[in-house]
């Protein structure tokens, strides 16, 4: 009775939604696993590519569409969540793709034919990695736990929230990065101690110190660079290479989007390898010209320096914010793919001087550690709890412009805290509330979260009403502002949504359209799906028939083969997968005699020249 019920219950996983990978990971009795997907893989590349008949593709196959297609790929949106055209002007000169015109709140980009939001896109990849946890759980899955940088303000937080609906996912917890890593590696078995969380990944950079005490993580301070990570490091080389080509070659590829996708990913196969050998060549082949550039590890570290320099600084500020030094930190977590990086590992062993873990697969640690949350959640993990804390302040803007800070950056959440305001205009009856994050000194250096009016106030001599606003911020990070006359007891609250996020409306229409589309979305995965098994079987065919087991066929058997094939390429190009699964079967049916020749003549020719 009970295993029954443990086996057909709803499982809740953690996802680490990364800027160049994605996984997904659940709590399996005693210890989190990542989850293997359906090509075998554990990793999901964070790619979505659109094919030329508009079918959908996530993952490893498009990141060969990247290559091929890039018009129509996308790839690091974990970069442009939350954020408007203007914060990301620099990225958009490295991205092949291209944003729609009218693109102002909220970024729209252009794939194909068609038009899609960052939190629509990474939605795409969270639907891969629900449908991989339910085949490999055998269990529905509709809660999870999604992790983001520490340093994620609340704009990209919530587009990581918006995401997780369009999905189809019910978001438990957001869960900071570095948090998750201090999980993953049981670092809760410790009695108490600091620990510090170097975490350098695809598109971000994150540093923080948490305190353990009593099962209790406490996260004492964050900081980082959400534009900062092994992106950089990659562009870099590709800037290189591409310079170097255009000065063998004299030729620009710089506007090929194929070109610099192939190259691209020859780069970043060099600066993987550099991790464990000293040298290496980059091997780049283009329309029958080739390019070779040997990379040894001291040049490499030269050129990357000042990436890895930029990372420390953030690193400095956090100790001092968390009010500890090198000496009183006890143990040193490495989280992200780039610190994999020897001269990285070396960088952190010498600030915080001690040697940094590097036990875990620093692309799976995250992913593991939100596991650990989702057990927490749903019972599964007991006796553990997570203190997160929010990486910037939050505050309204008072007259003059200046900012009144009501919650205060590093503040552990879930957090509540209130102020009393006056009005500064004799008979003034509404006040307009503006909510900013940051910590700059002016609201108009600070990012504008919300604007909102209380209105009512009796009308009094500047000075004499009472206005009460209180700041709640939930386990999520997402904050609620309440403004309350005194005097009246009217009251204003609101639900901060970002300038940049999406409205419930746009999130409810993506919502029902996944919904409403969900059958055809079926049928056409089938028809996918089908077409891919028929190209297999189809290309194997036509390579037996210039082999000798061919011949050995008689006449009846060779036709028998033709007809099929002839049929199942007529039904290749119908919409009906039943009927294409159904002559994809028959060919399997009719080549049993030649799949035979074919293993006799490969059983002659091994034992050709031996004795028995």
């Amino acid at each position: 009775m009970f295993q029954i019920e443990f086996e057909n219950q709803e499982k809740v996983v953690g996802i680490d939604l990364g800027t160049t990978n994605s996984l997904v990971a659940w709590m399996n009795l005693t210890k989190p696993e990542v989850i293997v997907g359906e090509d075998g893989d554990k990793l999901v590349p964070s790619v979505v590519s659109i094919a030329s008949d508009g079918q959908i593709i996530v993952g490893n196959a498009a990141r060969q569409e990247l290559i091929d297609h890039p018009e129509r790929s996308i790839y690091s949106v974990k970069r442009l969540m939350g954020r408007g055209v203007e914060d990301v002007q620099e990225e958009l000169k490295l991205f092949p793709f291209r944003i729609a015109a009218g693109s102002e709140s909220v970024i729209r980009v252009v794939l194909g034919e068609k038009t899609f939001t960052p939190p629509e896109v990474s939605a795409l990849i969270l639907r891969q990695l629900r449908k991989n946890a339910e085949e490999a759980l055998g269990a529905t899955v509709s809660k999870c736990v999604i992790t983001v940088p520490a340093y994620f303000n609340d704009a990209q937080r919530q587009a990581t929230r918006d995401a997780g609906r369009i999905a189809g996912l019910e978001v438990l917890r957001l869960v900071n990065e570095p948090t998750a890593a201090a999980l993953a590696y049981g670092l809760d078995k410790r009695k108490e101690g600091i620990i510090a969380v170097y975490d350098l990944g695809g598109g971000t950079f994150d540093i923080s110190i948490l305190k353990l005490q009593d099962g209790i993580f406490e996260v004492l301070a964050t900081n980082g660079d959400t534009h900062l990570g092994g992106d950089d490091i990659d562009n870099r080389l590709l800037r290189i290479a591409l310079e170097d080509v255009k000065s063998e070659w004299g030729e620009d590829l710089s506007a090929s989007g194929e070109a610099v996708q192939t190259l691209r990913r020859d780069v970043i196969r060099a600066k993987e390898a550099l991790s464990f050998a000293p040298v290496v060549t980059i091997e780049f082949d283009w329309h029958g010209k080739a390019y070779r550039r040997e990379i040894t590890r001291e040049l490499f570290e030269s050129l990357i320096t000042d990436i890895v320099d930029r990372t420390l600084g953030p690193c400095r500020d956090c100790m001092r914010d968390a009010g500890v030094t090198p000496e009183q930190i006890d143990e040193v977590v490495l989280v992200g793919g780039s610190t994999r990086i020897p001269m990285v590992r070396s960088a952190v062993e010498v600030l915080f001087r001690a040697k940094p873990h590097t036990e875990l697969n620093p692309d799976e640690v995250v992913a593991l550690g939100a596991a650990v949350q989702a057990g927490i959640l749903s019972g599964t993990v007991e006796n553990q709890l997570l203190l997160d804390v929010t990486p910037l302040s939050l505050g309204i803007e008072m007259y003059g412009g200046v900012v009144s800070k009501i919650i205060h950056r590093n503040s552990t959440i879930p957090a509540s805290a209130g102020e009393t305001f006056t009005t500064g205009v004799d008979g003034q009856t509404n006040v307009l509330i503006h909510v900013v994050q940051g910590e700059r000194e002016l609201a108009k250096d600070n990012r504008s979260l919300a604007r909102f009016d209380l209105k009512g106030i009796d009308p009094m001599p500047a000075g004499y009403a009472r206005v009460e606003v209180r700041f709640l911020i939930d386990a999520n990070g997402i904050l609620n502002v309440t403004a309350r006359d005194a005097r009246t007891g009217k009251e204003q609250s609101v639900d901060v949504k970002p300038s940049y996020g999406l409205t419930d409306e746009q999130v409810e229409a993506m919502i029902e359209a996944s919904i409403d589309h969900a059958e055809d979305d079926y049928n056409a995965a089938q028809v996918a799906g089908a077409r891919v098994d028929a190209d297999a079987i189809l290309a194997a065919t036509d390579k037996a028939k210039r082999t000798d087991a061919w011949v050995e066929l008689s006449d009846e058997e060779r036709q028998k083969i033709t007809d099929a094939m002839n049929r199942l390429q007529l039904a290749y190009h119908s919409d009906d997968h039943h009927l294409i699964q159904a002559q994809i079967d028959v060919l399997n049916e009719v080549t049993h005699a030649l799949a035979e020749n074919m293993m006799n003549t490969a059983v002659r020719g091994a034992l050709k020249g031996t004795h028995v």
